[in-house]
């Protein structure tokens, strides 16, 4: 059994979830709030996820990555860190099979860095092989590592490994050294010790470039 990873699993929880996020208050920040790879979103108010990477597309767009099971086409983001900062981005595009979304930001609300926490990323890659070290950086349990078990059952679209991961860490970049080489999407039975699931950069990259618009040509900053 595979569980997704977006925080607040259904709508009473996510109503309450809502409504302490609001009632909370994040004091006003100094400029607009820094968004990178391992950095935690709020969707719709209703549910919180982790950026996977920010850069520019073909078009000179600002876009970012994230878990396409976080939202769909027209949802609305918002920085974990800065709620008061307002909207930051929208859902241009999810995909469901694939299990990733891609998010246009305004380039006005967001100071996008290709580090956060403890992984910085430079370039994106092929799949972890095994027994590969990758980590990830998520906004729910930060920073971890552990062995790359491979692409399980030869789909080439997925990559398994022993790295601890639980709700909210959708999204997260999965990295070997500064090398953006998958997303965080699901653990299997037990979080923190059945294996992460996550879908590779290369098969997301390919869909993206391979449908067109918003996103295709992306390099992450």
């Amino acid at each position: 059994m595979f569980s997704k990873l977006a925080k607040a699993a259904n709508a009473v929880f996510a109503v309450a979830l809502g409504a302490a996020l609001l009632g909370a208050g994040t004091a006003d920040a100094a400029g607009p709030p820094v968004i990178g790879g391992g950095s935690g979103i709020i969707i719709d108010n209703l549910y919180e996820c982790t950026v996977t990477t920010v850069g520019y597309d073909g078009a000179g767009r600002l876009v970012g990555l994230t878990a396409g099971h976080c939202g769909d086409p027209g949802s609305q983001v918002y920085a974990e860190s800065d709620r008061n900062a307002g909207q930051i981005g929208r859902f241009v595009y999810s995909n469901h099979d694939l299990d990733y979304a891609v998010i246009q930001f305004d380039p006005a609300a967001i100071a996008p860095v290709n580090r956060v926490g403890n992984v910085t990323i430079t370039g994106l890659g092929g799949p972890a092989q095994f027994p590969m070290i990758v980590c990830k950086e998520g906004r729910t349990t930060g920073n971890t590592c552990g062995i790359a078990w491979g692409d399980v059952f030869g789909t080439n679209i997925e990559t398994w490994s022993q790295m601890c991961v639980v709700e909210g860490d959708s999204g997260a970049p999965v990295v070997v050294g500064s090398t953006l080489v998958g997303m965080v999407n699901a653990y299997l039975a037990v979080a923190c010790f059945g294996p992460e699931v996550g879908t590779n950069m290369s098969t997301i990259i390919g869909d993206i470039n391979a449908r067109g618009g918003v996103g295709a040509g992306f390099r992450p900053i």
